[in-house]
């Protein structure tokens, strides 16, 4: 039976590569035609072009100058993802050093091409299985390429350039790493693929081999200067059935998870410099993480600090401002006007004050003390805690009870005998005999605060039995958490302007102390961050150059997943998860150790602790996954751009 029609049609092919400011031309006018069916050997010594010719021939390489037709599609008008879908559907490459990928068993290897033809994994793996047996490689299948024999890696490679029932196959010196007995196995083999109607194109320099074809191509000096011309083909090509496929997302998820075990292969086989890689990555997420909580823990610390110090509070006093002559003429400010603030939403404590001085006397003891008559709300106004005994309640404000408490310097004045319990004593204050109920820690900052003695009475009782009025010097009015204090001054200011028909009265603000601690906790803060951010982009600069790195060695892998038709997007897709795991693994393993952190900073002191947030921690794992996209893009596309000559000559 006669050779089918024209598959390869070369006309004028010349091919020039750069040197430098020169060129060299390494093909010239070559015109060659191969048809359907033909065992094709072309033979030259080394450096005579043929090996240039074959990869033009497979679009691993394009021509510099002529025209070259593959069943009649001018191959430079196709751009490079049509060039991988005519090497993924047309050609099947047998490689001189095999070029198996080694962290892939023979049958992964071999079932590469059908991944990127979009066939389903039953399927493919079932026909990689048949190949392998066909070649007498079933026992081996499993086995890694480091664990097989030269010509059973180059069985492989067979089995792989037939895994999409390739028309033309394609053998780059497919002897020439093998022994005498292994080659003369692989000739056979490629005897019987053209028996059953293959196109086969075997480049070597071996004459013998040559031989074996029924026609001889000779090129010297990348012109050809012999052909022996076309035989006749034992038979038909074989009916070629295309990958099984789910459609289109089916296909799309295959390689998109194919890419996936690659990227996951490729970190196993290579685990120290993953995690050199995630290194940077680790430091910056845990740093992120546990700045974050640090931030949040010191400003729970500090809000709750400061609310024990009574910073949120406003002051209310008679008059314009301070040293207004005119204040102590002014009686409009009552009780009254503290039992209305009492009902607002924005007020959790509120409490009259009234302010006096006395003489205090316990034994021998005499000390001069403020009196301060307050209401029952003062000490959760003010933030003022009961160190020992307890305050007085609303019974003690309508009895007008001769309870006191006192603070912790007047103890230390009345009673420095620490023996002697203050609680049940009776100090003498002028005339009025005051009981002690508590003890009161010393205010340091706030309102009252300062070293001088102070007593708590109820108010009614310092109005009634040591003022004799009834007005108040001023009312503290404590502002809920969740309210602007400034927005509850202007709320205050309204209700008691509308009380009093004018304003007589003018309002501190003393949540100014806590603006400042927490803005200045904040800057603190945002710096720290600012360093943790600084951390994740050097990490990221480090997933980078990991990543380029990972790309020079792994070039020979890229040229062979071209050569089996790889997209571009397939290439940049495997190199872009790859960034992303490591990036993620990383993310994962720096929230760990930031929670490990918070665990032993908990461990040491009790006092204050990390707060981590679920915010944080989730915008830490998107980081990490931005940071592998947007730093493994660059190497990512540089992969996907390489040559694929190059590429496998690099191999």
């Amino acid at each position: 039976m006669s050779a089918g029609g024209p598959i390869i049609e070369l006309r004028g092919v010349g091919r020039e590569y750069p040197a430098g400011e020169n060129t060299v031309t390494v093909l010239r006018d070559i015109d060659l035609t191969i048809r359907a069916g033909e065992f094709v050997a072309v033979i030259g010594a080394s450096g005579s072009g043929k090996s240039t010719l074959m990869n033009i021939i497979g679009c691993l390489d394009r021509p510099s100058a002529g025209s070259y037709r593959i069943k009649g599609r001018e191959t430079a008008r196709l751009d490079p993802d049509e060039l991988a879908a005519l090497r993924r559907e047309s050609f099947g490459f047998i490689f001189q050093r095999y070029h198996l990928l080694g962290e892939l068993t023979a049958l992964g290897n071999a079932e590469i091409p059908a991944i990127y033809a979009g066939e389903s994994p039953a399927s493919r793996r079932a026909r990689a299985g048949a190949l392998l047996d066909r070649l007498g490689m079933a026992e081996r299948s499993h086995h890694l390429p480091g664990q097989l024999s030269g010509g059973q890696q180059q069985r492989v490679s067979i089995a792989r350039a037939l895994m999409n029932n390739a028309e033309v196959i394609l053998a780059d010196e497919p002897t020439g790493a093998l022994d005498s007995q292994s080659g003369q196995e692989v000739l056979r083999i490629l005897e019987e693929l053209h028996a059953e109607g293959r196109t086969v194109v075997i480049v070597t320099h071996d004459p013998t081999i040559a031989a074996r074809a029924e026609r001889v191509i000779e090129i010297s000096d990348g012109r050809i200067i012999r052909d022996s011309g076309a035989a006749a083909a034992p038979g038909a090509p074989e009916a070629r059935h295309p990958p099984a496929s789910s459609g289109l997302i089916r296909a799309l998820w295959t390689r998109f998870t194919e890419a996936f075990r690659m990227a996951v292969l490729s970190m196993r086989a290579h685990k120290l410099r993953s995690f050199l890689t995630m290194l940077g990555i680790i430091i910056g997420i845990a740093s992120v993480v546990s700045v974050v909580a640090l931030g949040e823990g010191s400003r729970q610390k500090v809000l709750e600090n400061i609310s024990g110090l009574g910073t949120n509070t406003l002051e209310i006093f008679a008059g314009r401002d301070f040293g207004d002559m005119r204040s102590g003429r002014i009686t409009t400010l009552v009780v009254a006007d503290a039992q209305a603030l009492s009902s607002q939403s924005y007020v959790a404590a509120v409490t009259p004050t009234v302010n006096a001085s006395a003489t205090l006397r316990f034994g021998a003891t005499a000390v001069n003390a403020q009196l301060r008559g307050v209401g029952e709300q003062y000490f959760d106004a003010t933030g003022t805690t009961i160190s020992q005994g307890r305050a007085f309640d609303a019974a003690g404000l309508r009895d007008m009870a001769q309870d006191v408490v006192i603070d912790e310097n007047t103890r230390a004045s009345l009673f420095p005998d620490e023996s002697v319990d203050p609680i049940g004593q009776v100090v003498l204050a002028d005339n009025v005999m005051l009981r002690v109920i508590g003890v009161a820690s010393t205010r340091q900052m706030g309102p009252g605060g300062g070293q001088s003695l102070s007593l708590y009475l109820p108010y009614t009782t310092v109005q009634a039995r040591f003022l004799g009025s009834t007005s108040l010097a001023s009312i503290t009015v404590r502002v809920a958490d969740d309210v602007d204090t400034a927005l509850a001054e202007q709320a205050v200011e309204a209700l008691l302007t509308q009380r009093h028909g004018t304003k007589d009265f003018f309002i501190v603000n003393t949540d100014e102390i806590r603006q400042t601690i927490t803005a200045t906790t904040r800057t603190l803060s945002l710096l720290i961050a600012a360093i943790a951010v600084i951390s994740l982009l050097v990490g990221g600069i480090g997933v980078m150059n990991i990543m380029l790195v990972s790309v020079s060695e792994r070039v020979a892998e890229i040229g062979v997943r071209m050569a089996v038709g790889a997209r571009r997007s397939d290439i940049m897709q495997q190199f872009l998860i790859e960034a992303v795991l490591v990036c993620m693994i990383g993310g994962v393993l720096g929230i760990a150790a930031a929670l490990g952190f918070g665990a032993a900073f908990g461990r040491m002191t009790s006092e204050f602790a990390l707060v981590y947030s679920s915010g944080s921690i989730l915008a830490a794992v998107a980081s990490a996954s931005l940071i592998g996209v947007a730093f493994g893009f660059l190497p990512a596309r540089n992969a996907s751009r390489l040559d694929p000559v190059a590429a496998l000559a690099k191999g």
